[in-house]
Parts: structure tokens; C-alpha cells; sequence
């Protein structure tokens, strides 16, 4: 499959986010260059944002069942 055509769940950007969050916290590095910034800040307010929605308390394993009850319903994107 084309990985450009791909969708993304909010249970996966949430999982992104808050990994590269972690990341970012264990790494520890302090300057940041003005472009850096600019992402940490759509980073954060994603994360906000996405927070308040029910994905934040989805696993892999419900989504993975939603999508094989949906598989019979053949929607498209």
C-alpha cells in the first residue's frame, strides 16, 4: 500500500505524540532552535486537544476489533 495514501486514527496520533513526548522529556536537551519550537508548540496543543477525545483511553486491541467488525460494511475512506 501506498504509505502517503495511509489514514491515521486519533488513537495513533495520540500514541505518537505522547511517545515523542517521552522521548523528548528522557532525552533532555535544552536549546531548540526557533523551528523546534514552532513544532513543540503543534505538539502540544495536538496533544491537548486529542486529550479530551475518547481515544485516549482505546488500545490497540479495541481498534483492531472495531476495524474487523466494520471489515463486513466494506466502507470506503
Amino acid at each position: 500500500k501506498d504509505a502517503n495514501a495511509a489514514l491515521l486514527s486519533n488513537f495513533e496520533v495520540y500514541q505518537l505524540l505522547t511517545d515523542l513526548k517521552q522521548q523528548r522529556k528522557e532525552s533532555g536537551k535544552t536549546k531548540q532552535s526557533s523551528g523546534q519550537q514552532n513544532l513543540n508548540t503543534i505538539m502540544y496543543e495536538t496533544l491537548k486537544y486529542i486529550s479530551k477525545t475518547p481515544c485516549r483511553y482505546q488500545s490497540p486491541e479495541i481498534v483492531r476489533e472495531f476495524l474487523v467488525a466494520m471489515r463486513d460494511h466494506r466502507l470506503t475512506k
